[in-house]
Parts: C-alpha cells; structure tokens; sequence
C-alpha cells in the first residue's frame, strides 16, 4: 500500500444493511421494526426485504465517509461483496428501544477464502488492517483481520492458507453479526431458550451469547455481548 493512504475507518460508517428476512422474524427476535421493514441499531439500518426468490441472508452493504474512487452511489463488488459508498449524512437518527435489549451493532463477519486478498480490496476504499489474530479457538487453524467502519468492527476470517483464487471465482461473503445488549442476562431472560448460553468472551471484561437465529426464521447468524465480564 502507498505511502499516501489514509485509513478513514474512523469516520466512517455502516448506513445500511440489507437482509433477506421477513420482518417478523426479527421481531419475533425482539426486534423493534419501524416503516415496516426497518430495524436500526446504533447508526445502521437493517433493511429486511423478505425471501424473494429463495434468498437469504445479508445480500448487500452500504458504506460511508470512505474514499468511493469513482464507485460512489453506484453497487458494485468489494471482493465478491455487493456494496454501495455513499457521503455521510450528519443529521441525527432515531434510534428506537429495542426489547431484547439490543443497543448497538459491535461487528459484522466477513468470510474469504483469501484474506491477503481482502485485505488489498478493503484498503482500496480506506480501510486499513488494524490486527491480525491467529488462532485454533474454533477447532481448524485460522486468522482474523480487523478493520475499523466508525463505531462498528468488519471482521474478516479465513484459513491459514489463502487460496490465491480471485473473487470472481471465490468471492468473500458475509458471515454474520454481533450486537451490544445492555445486559446479557436480561437478554437471556427475554429470550429464553432462543439465547445460547453465556460465556466470557475473547475480548477482556465482556460476555457473549449467540442467539439461536433459526428459531427466529432469521437467516443471518448473530451474537450478543455486553460488557459484564468480571461478573
């Protein structure tokens, strides 16, 4: 990367997500849903635009306050992913209370087959790799990149072993989703047995639970965490 980039994930921002879910599964969730098919958490609107021809899960981002090199306002492919950058608006959002406690979006997932290669992409529109994590947590070896989008973290896993393959032929696709909750074991109150169980999570001082999404009809895997971890 050249001496002159700027890595503007500071002020940057997820504006909106767009999900292939029917609203009522995130509500059922506990959810609030507002103009029908919008769910906002933090300063990012889920957008559920139900089950159209058989699809599911996250099928497009939109970004802002990042370097659009030409591509601003128009959908293209950031390394297989459907993505639209946009200027930031600075007019303030209503936030609706949600009632499982949900205060805010803490990470979106990304998987590559090739994180050098996503790396690169995501550098291309100003975003740097702030750490890399290798770990054996989940079983098989794999590494973790991490990039700052405002108040959001875009984490990107792979293999050990990138694939050398280009995105047209094995493009990254997102993974899923982690939100903050005021408190996991109110949460887990509301959600009963749709909420795992809670364990400390990697990041010191805090708790995480996943929530059994298909329960929900939802399609997009989430966690939650808060920030009781001495407890």
């Amino acid at each position: 990367m050249d001496n002159d980039f700027v890595d503007r994930g500071n002020g940057a921002q997820v504006v909106r997500i767009m999900v292939a879910d029917p609203p009522d599964s995130w509500a059922a969730a506990g959810f609030t849903v507002i103009n029908d098919n919008h769910v906002r958490i933090g300063a990012t609107t889920f957008v559920l635009e139900g089950r159209a021809n058989g699809a599911r899960g996250i099928s497009s981002w939109c970004l802002a306050g990042l370097d659009p090199s030409g591509s601003a306002a128009a959908a293209w492919l950031l390394d297989g992913l459907p993505t639209e950058l946009v200027d930031l608006d600075p007019s303030p959002a209503v936030v609706p209370a949600h009632p499982n406690g949900v205060i805010g979006l803490d990470h979106v997932v990304v998987a590559t087959p090739d994180l050098e290669r996503t790396i690169e992409a995501l550098g291309h529109i100003g975003l740097t790799c702030r750490r890399i994590r290798e770990t054996t947590s989940y079983g098989a070896p794999m590494r973790q990149a991490f990039f700052r989008v405002g108040a959001t973290v875009v984490e990107v896993v792979s293999g050990d072993t990138g694939t050398g393959q280009p995105a047209a032929e094995a493009p990254a696709t997102w993974f899923g989703l982690a939100v903050d909750v005021n408190d996991l074991d109110q949460t887990a109150a509301f959600l009963g047995e749709g909420l795992g169980a809670v364990k400390g999570a990697i990041q010191a001082g805090r708790r995480i639970a996943t929530l059994r999404h298909k329960a929900f009809a939802m399609s997009v895997a989430v966690a939650a965490m808060d920030n009781h971890g001495d407890r």
